[in-house]
């Protein structure tokens, strides 16, 4: 399985959570668990999402995400879940 982290952060409008989960659908990636927060007009949320399924290198996906991140007004972070485990693990 390969795991990824999903962040995405900004001011809160209408579809976030739509856009960012219609390409992953698209690209047949499997969301693992997800939360979000919208705290003083401000969005925020994290997903765990499996990779397996999509024919589309890491570092695209990335890229697409953060472009649809900008799309949309919001910051969009996405990492390998191994190396988001090393970099908190305290």
């Amino acid at each position: 399985m390969k795991k990824v982290i999903i962040t995405v952060i900004g001011k809160d409008t209408v579809g976030i959570i739509a856009k960012i989960c219609t390409y992953l659908a698209e690209n047949s990636c499997n969301i693992l668990d997800i939360s979000q927060t919208i705290t003083g007009g401000y969005f925020n949320m994290m997903m765990v999402v499996d990779l397996t399924g999509t024919m589309k290198p890491f570092a695209e996906v990335r890229e697409d995400l953060q472009k649809v991140g900008e799309e949309i007004g919001v910051k969009v972070h996405v990492q390998r879940e191994e190396i988001f485990e090393k970099m908190h693990r305290i």
